[in-house]
């Protein structure tokens, strides 16, 4: 059974988080649930209404009500209290000690005043069994995402005014909020100021996927920027519905389903119904495909969907506008915003965490800006890039407007500027690519040094990170090594740098939570990984396999998985920590949702994003976990004596 929650508990829900180094949190101040209004709505099956459904109302928990550290992994927050039209679940089962609304005739449901909701808090709606005129099925689980809570003197009513739950909305949630999901009962955060601007932000894709008020899969997103695969959803949804609209859990579906969407795709917890099964399915996107989507043609409801067998199940939307023109460098800030540089169109363009265009048609411009290649984000939310021809530096505020002039920062040493990275205490450091040498710059944009670093085996740097000890490491595409500074400048890898483990060719590295480094190469298709001390962890030859194909930038989630984006191979690849591949030996390709993409970069929802060579980015929703940003926000405030970090964890 679920433990009680007062109106006071669900009140903190999302006001009072938990202290994580490296990260902001918000107020503890308590705020009062507002009495909620009526949400009305219909529970189907395909195309049958599911009478006897039990309809559930829960909002994400913040992390306060168990004491679990983390907040993750933690049970939702049932809203519905003891009132006419709810009955009390006592079935011993998850949802024990949980009111719930029950529908009758066409599926119908009403919930009215029988809850209350606090502003902000992330909702969604749970239907669990009922009959969709096959007999009784306790295997049928249904979600839709309701979203923020508006508070004030009305609630959902307002914003939503009738709800359909069926097939096409649970995917839609499942894949929005699948970072935050352990199963369709237990969607969670750890209460921080940047988990809940993740989860926020993650409640809100579904509305990019389907229409709350229909029940259908969009073509495009409601900010008119994005297409939607239609297809793939609705192939989504027929799966679902093989066993949704059947006699229960041992019809052949239902069992084929369950067993082919365990909780590790292919091993772990089976599923005892089919919302938890489509959130284990946007856990593993590449699992068991062939099977899964066998489900989606017999019988199908939704007929609009994929006709041949896709690669995998993620789940990709395509974005334009913003000023997008030769994307050369992206990165994510607080608020979950994208921040891309435009080599070729001089501006920096920004997107909303749900992709709509922030930036106009022709970017942010200003602040000196001449053919961009890098991008770094600072705790304040400004955006700094660098301009290789140029030899010099501009800042941008969080509105986009530029900071510096025309002429932007100059000094330090600069020779061909690339990569960039801040530290903790806001200083910016750059890769210079002729130098062989590093920059550093106050966040005021001074020099700290006027010639630049130079030693540690410097050769042709590329990509530049910053560990927990504040030491500085360099990939060197020439020198096929690795260089590592200390966070005053002076050189602690030899004259050679660090090398082996398999470097060949390296474009980019990134740190994790341990102070491991790892690194993209290109010229072998393969990751390297090096410990603090610089030596290499991964054999000779990398790590391989998964799809690598011309990989050029390297990412970390908040699991500490490894993801890279393939240029030749228009996919994504993943890593798990100990460096085995995750994805199969195309990668993820989204049912072709990318173009000779650049990056990844992962978001605090744990969406993937990256640039496409058509000047378009594309999310990849959910298929990540959701990540600590922007970067140097994971860093820890007092400097740690073994590089750890909280880089490559969750928010």
């Amino acid at each position: 059974m679920r433990p009680s929650v007062s109106p006071l508990v669900l009140a903190l829900a999302c006001l009072l988080p938990l202290a994580l180094t490296g990260c902001s949190v918000e107020s503890t101040a308590t705020a009062t649930p507002d009495a909620g209004l009526a949400i009305t709505g219909k529970v189907m099956g395909g195309q049958q209404a599911i009478v006897g459904a039990r309809v559930y109302l829960f909002a994400a928990n913040a992390g306060v009500f168990t004491p679990n550290a983390t907040g993750y992994g933690n049970a939702s927050v049932p809203l519905l209290t003891s009132q006419a039209g709810t009955t009390l679940d006592t079935s011993g089962g998850a949802t024990s000690g949980d009111y719930y609304a029950t529908t009758g005739t066409g599926g119908a449901f009403s919930i009215t005043g029988d809850y209350s909701c606090t502003a902000n808090a992330q909702v969604y709606l749970y239907a669990v069994g009922g009959d969709a005129g096959s007999g009784a099925n306790s295997a049928a689980g249904l979600m839709a995402v309701l979203g923020n809570c508006p508070g004030g003197a009305s609630a959902f009513a307002t914003a939503t005014p009738y709800v359909v739950v069926n097939e096409v909305s649970t995917i839609a949630a499942a894949y929005a909020f699948a970072g935050y999901a352990t199963d369709a009962v237990h969607v969670s955060s750890s209460g921080t100021s940047l988990a809940n601007t993740g989860i926020a932000n993650a409640f809100a894709n579904a509305a990019n996927l389907e229409s709350i008020s229909t029940g259908a899969a969009l073509t495009t997103t409601p900010a008119g920027n994005g297409t939607v695969p239609q297809s793939e959803i609705y192939t989504l949804a027929n799966i679902l519905a093989s066993c949704i609209n059947s006699t229960g859990p041992g019809f052949t579906a239902c069992t084929t389903l369950f067993s082919n969407a365990e909780s590790a795709g292919s091993s772990g917890t089976v599923p005892t119904d089919t919302a938890t099964a489509a959130i284990n399915i946007a856990h593993n996107p590449g699992a068991n495909i062939g099977t899964l989507y066998g489900l989606s043609t017999a019988t199908p409801p939704f007929a609009t969907a994929l006709s041949v067998q896709p690669n995998d199940f993620t789940v990709g939307v395509i974005y334009s506008g913003g000023g997008l023109s030769g994307v050369a460098a992206f990165g994510i800030d607080a608020l979950g915003d994208m921040w891309l540089v435009n080599d070729t169109g001089n501006s920096i363009s920004e997107f909303g965490p749900s992709g709509a265009a922030i930036s106009t048609a022709s970017g942010f411009t200003g602040g000196g800006l001449s053919n961009p290649t890098g991008i770094a984000i600072d705790n304040s939310g400004d955006v700094w890039t660098s301009f290789p021809n140029g030899n010099r530096i501009s800042e941008f505020g969080s509105n986009g407007i530029a900071i510096t002039t025309a002429s932007g920062y100059t000094g330090g040493g600069m020779n061909h500027p690339g990569s960039s990275a801040i530290d903790t205490i806001g200083n910016v450091w750059l890769a210079n690519q002729n130098g062989n040498s590093i920059s550093e710059f106050s966040s005021g944009g001074t020099p700290v040094l006027s010639t630049g670093y130079s030693g540690g085996g410097i050769n042709n740097p590329r990509g530049v990170s910053i560990d927990g000890s504040g030491s500085v490491w360099l990939a060197n595409q020439s020198g096929n090594s690795l260089s590592k500074f200390s966070s005053a400048g002076a050189a602690v890898s030899t004259a050679s740098g660090y090398t082996g483990g398999g470097l060949n060719t390296p474009k980019d590295l990134a740190l994790d939570s341990s102070g491991n480094v790892w690194v993209a190469n290109n010229g072998n298709n393969s990751i390297s990984k090096f410990n603090t001390s610089g030596t290499a962890i991964s054999t000779s030859s990398g790590y391989t396999g998964g799809g690598l194909s011309a990989p050029v930038v390297i990412a970390i989630d908040g699991a500490g998985n490894v993801w890279l984006a393939n240029q030749s191979g228009n996919s994504v690849s993943e890593f798990n920590s100990s460096g085995t591949a995750i994805t199969g030996s195309n990668g993820y390709t989204c049912a072709g949702c990318m173009n000779s993409p650049a990056g990844p970069v992962i978001d605090g929802s744990g969406n993937v994003w990256v640039a496409n060579n058509n000047n378009t980015i594309t999310q990849l929703i959910g298929a990540a976990t959701p990540v600590i940003t922007p970067i140097v926000a994971g860093l820890p405030l007092t400097l740690t004596g073994n590089g750890s970090s909280n880089l490559g964890t969750r928010p």
